[in-house]
């Protein structure tokens, strides 16, 4: 048997990272900026309960990555399965992200996005760069889930969630 660290390369590890990390099923959000500015995501991800804690990665160089640096707050859609064009238009780049899009300034200035599963706002308290990216985290300030079948993001296309009849302490 041939472990891992045995096993020669067989290609650069950023290509390793990324045909490994496609198997990973995620979730799907966009994250709003004031500007208006937002991207889709699928790096979102709980911190901490006590502070409550949120974190996502922008990478470096990304069109939105000024308006996130400036931004005090940002707002997490968590999408429904039926968004997955709203996932595809804010992955876009070049593009008005917000065309067609129904939506209306919060009270911390962010865009909030209509018919999202669920939606949090936090106040930036952490930003970092690591390697070709930036490391956001905020603290949660409001939050609301409507509900719905979030949208799943798996090896390059969408689809969706519905929970199985599990057994176990999870369920």
């Amino acid at each position: 048997m041939t472990t891992l660290d045995e096993r020669p390369p067989t290609a650069a590890p950023a290509e390793l990272l990324r045909s490994t990390l496609r198997r990973h099923a995620s979730g799907v959000v966009v994250i709003t900026v004031p500007g208006p500015a937002g991207f889709t995501a699928t790096s979102f991800t709980s911190v901490s309960l006590e502070p409550a804690l949120v974190s996502f990665y922008l990478a470096s160089g990304a069109s939105t990555a000024p308006a996130v640096r400036a931004a005090e707050a940002f707002t997490v859609h968590v999408l429904r399965r039926e968004q997955e064009k709203l996932a595809r238009a804010f992955a876009r780049s070049g593009a008005d992200r917000f065309a067609g899009v129904p939506w209306h300034e919060g009270p911390h200035g962010t865009p909030l996005l209509e018919g999202a599963a669920a939606r949090l706002t936090a106040r930036r308290v952490g930003l970092h760069p690591v390697g070709d990216h930036l490391l956001v985290v905020g603290e949660v300030v409001a939050a609301d889930v409507p509900g719905g079948e979030p949208l799943v993001h798996h090896d390059g296309g969408f689809g969706g969630f519905a929970p199985g009849a599990g057994e176990g302490p999870w369920r």
